[in-house]
């Protein structure tokens, strides 16, 4: 792989817009090679005024800052190409701008502009580097008071009744000293219960400090041991945390569970630590959430200086190269020199980090610090594609088995055609249905990759933990396979003559199938990607339980992917009535008579878009957000007008429910199609620089967003059918139709979910986003004071 593509396959995709530009410096180098090819094979040029010569050297000389920008510049040897120094005028401080000693060489004004390119790029770097190494550094000083807190939490719970004078307290550093003994002074013992993981720990001394000073090869500096804030300590024997820190301290208690939401709303809780042992468990778990991010932060930030420095030398060595000159050296020199290439802050950081969560949270035990710290990326095994392409092979074979039974035993003109279709297709159609947007979503997660949208920090996986585009296709295969064969064994049209009913085991095929399903779904065991099971399964929670619970954007995602699934549900409920209350044997069954049935008919179609509704409200009064306000109106429109659909569907023939159907479907589709375009796209952009479109694009073929806003109208249109009495159509059945309604719904559902992805994707590139933020356990009361 050339290094262009291996370059932009491992940076990181918020950060985009942050790293070096190898295309553009790589396509000016190819304008030189170009000009140097054409020189060397067309010798004889046209002579060129000499005036017209000087005044585009002279241009490009102002252009490249090469007049009255440096004071004292090195005079100029022999050998040399460039020189390099920082600008010294007001305001560009640390703004890097490099000399071309060879000016009047031909084709030099081209070599002018690549290195006019390549300083802006290099500043750009530098001055991103910079502000991320500075994020840091605050954020390494806040985790530490946090930790200086959780210590002395740790010490008050062990031991409810120690008190601690001033004189007896150690200042605490976390990332710096590795003091932070919770030994009792009484008898030297770990004074708590094994699930504090506390370790005891010897104290360094300022010697000692000293002496992994010098084995790092770190010179004294005053920026280092400010940022750093070390301790030195000289103490005999152990002693505790203080607790003085306790006094100051509130412990931050955001309703983000039902429990928590319903003291918000009936009680005034205080957040005042009251030295528990469930606190002291939460502030834990929240503390190693944020070291861990922090710690990846740190990652990220170190591949990305690597990586920037690799590039300039690439780009360096391809212009040599093609120059035949030798510049990269003296470059590159200045590259290693600068902030970039000698700052070694976040180097020793992530040592320090380490060091304090194996020291805190991992009992010592490195290897397991580590893998929390480092999980472990997920391979790409070869027995998924196998069983992939296993399973995909029967569905096909499957179907086409039906379709020969069918045509064989001529089952579309067979007298009891429509008793299977209303008794048995809306069974299978259920599992139809979820097949169908597993596929879509498979097809979601192949496109976000190629087009490089970070769902896995999106949607709040964790590392080495979300599924891949094949795992997902292969769940849908294996599910596809077991209900086309359960189609094939229910496919009998005739009842027995003897018993005048269908057989018991054949018909009970379909409650088998959902039945498994819902035992895998629910299975604790480590298998079957038990992780992306319970994430599913605690997403589907939480918008049930909206709106108790804090909504985030994987719950709404998944409570949107649930309005698309009305038919399913209904199928569901048809499900119930038909082996709870229906006589299975002779496929028959009378929901539709039933007052309880027609009733949750209402019920079961409201719900998901009724659960959306309150996310927005809860949305609207946490982060005072007036558009959640609006969407929760949209939602609102929509409730309306499924009633009156379903009202429509259940009193045919009556003109007034049609009309107000109509309407009340018309303004729910207008508000509902304007939000996907313009709100959750984000497209529709009048004065973007893409017109109608957005300033930023993933997809090259701008015609796909315009296609895509037309046929999400269409699709959108799909519910006429219903409301303007297209019901019935030549040999297809009123199941069928519905049937493949929900599916254009499904679909409509998988290209909104990769566009919408798209739009948070580029709304965190343009913020630099590329990390969740973690709450810290902790609040200061001086804090609060000073805001």
């Amino acid at each position: 792989m050339k290094f262009g593509k291996e370059f932009a396959s491992q940076m990181v995709p918020e950060w985009q817009e942050a790293y070096m530009d190898y295309k553009l410096l790589k396509a000016v180098l190819k304008d030189i090679l170009q000009i140097r090819q054409r020189n060397v094979s067309a010798p004889m040029v046209a002579s060129t005024p000499k005036g017209t010569l000087r005044r585009k050297v002279s241009l490009y000389r102002a252009f490249s800052g090469l007049t009255g920008r440096y004071r004292g510049s090195p005079q100029k040897k022999e050998d040399e190409v460039i020189l390099v120094s920082a600008a010294e005028q007001e305001g560009s401080e640390g703004q890097y701008r490099t000399m071309f000693l060879m000016p009047s060489d031909e084709g030099a004004e081209h070599e002018l502009v690549f290195f006019r390119r390549l300083d802006d790029e290099f500043n750009k770097v530098i001055n991103f580097y910079k502000k991320m190494v500075e994020q840091v550094m605050k954020e390494a000083e806040e985790l530490s008071k946090q930790m200086d807190v959780l210590i002395a939490l740790r010490v008050k719970v062990e031991n409810p009744m120690l008190r601690l004078g001033r004189d007896d307290a150690i200042n605490l550093g976390s990332f710096e000293v590795s003091s932070s003994s919770i030994v009792h002074p009484s008898n030297g013992t770990k004074p708590g219960g094994s699930h504090m993981d506390v370790i005891q720990e010897v104290e360094m001394t300022s010697e000692e400090m000293n002496d992994e000073e010098e084995r790092e090869g770190n010179e004294p500096n005053t920026t280092n041991h400010r940022n750093a804030d070390r301790v030195k300590l000289s103490i005999q024997g152990f002693k505790p945390a203080s607790l003085e820190l306790l006094d100051h301290v509130k412990i931050n208690l955001s309703p983000e569970t039902p429990v928590s939401t319903l003291k918000e709303i009936l009680m005034s809780s205080t957040s005042d630590l009251s030295f528990s042992t469930q606190e002291l468990r939460k502030a834990e778990e929240s503390m190693m959430k944020a070291f861990s991010e922090f710690y990846q932060k740190l990652r990220l930030l170190k591949s990305y200086c690597f990586l920037n420095q690799l590039a300039f030398s690439k780009i360096m060595k391809k212009y040599d190269k093609i120059t035949s000159r030798n510049a990269s050296k003296s470059y590159l020199e200045m590259v290693d020199n600068s902030y970039l290439g000698s700052c070694d802050e976040v180097a020793r950081l992530m040592e320090r980090v380490e060091a304090t969560f194996i020291k805190h949270f991992a009992n010592g035990n490195r290897r397991k610090g580590m893998n929390t710290l480092r999980p472990k990326a997920r391979r790409e095994r070869h027995r998924i594609t196998f069983f992939l392409g296993f399973f995909s092979g029967c569905s096909i074979a499957l179907v086409v088995a039906i379709i020969v039974l069918i045509h064989v035993r001529n089952i579309f003109k067979s007298d009891n055609r429509g008793q299977y279709m209303d008794n048995i297709f809306p069974l299978y159609s259920l599992f139809g249905l979820i097949i169908l947007h597993m596929l879509v979503y498979s097809g979601n997660i192949y496109f976000w990759r190629r087009y490089r949208v970070n769902y896995p920090f999106i949607f709040g996986f964790k590392q080495g933990t979300e599924l891949g585009y094949r795992e997902v296709f292969l769940l849908s295969s294996v599910l596809a396979v077991l209900t086309l064969a359960g189609v094939i064994s229910n496919l009998d049209m005739e009842m027995e003559p003897e018993t005048k009913s269908f057989s018991a085991i054949t018909e009970l095929v379909p409650l088998v199938i959902g039945l498994v399903f819902l035992l895998v779904m629910l299975c604790p065991f480590n298998i079957l990607y038990r992780s992306s099971r319970f994430f599913l399964i605690q997403c589907v929670f939480h918008s049930l339980c909206a709106p108790l619970y804090k909504v985030t954007l994987p719950d709404f995602f998944v409570a949107d992917q649930l309005t698309s699934k009305v038919q399913a549900f209904r199928s569901l409920e048809f499900y119930i009535c038909y082996y709870g209350w229906g006589d299975f044997k002779r496929r028959s069954n009378k929901c539709n008579e039933s007052k309880v049935f027609k009733s949750f008919y209402y019920i079961v179609a409201i719900i998901p878009f009724w659960l959306r509704l309150l996310q927005c409200v809860r949305r609207m009064i946490e982060e005072k957000d007036k558009m959640q306000g609006l969407n929760g109106v949209k939602y609102f429109s929509i409730i309306i007008a499924v009633a009156m659909r379903t009202t429509f569907e259940l009193r045919k023939g009556i003109m007034i429910w049609r009309i107000l159907a109509a309407a009340s479907s018309g303004i729910a589709t207008i508000l509902c199609t304007y939000w996907d375009i313009a709100l959750d796209w984000g497209l529709l952009r009048r004065n973007s620089k893409n017109p109608w479109l957005r300033d930023k694009l993933i997809i090259p073929n701008k015609a796909v967003y315009f296609a895509v806003m037309v046929l999400n109208v269409i699709l959108r249109l799909a519910w006429m059918q219903t409301v303007m009495g297209f019901t019935q159509a030549p040999y297809l059945h009123k199941k069928a139709l519905i049937a493949i309604v929900a599916c254009l719904e499904i679909i409509r559902r998988g290209i909104w979910n990769f566009f919408r992805l798209e739009n948070e994707h580029l709304n965190n590139v343009g913020k630099f986003r590329a990390f969740n933020s973690v709450p810290l356990p902790f609040n200061y009361e001086d804090d609060d004071k000073d805001g």
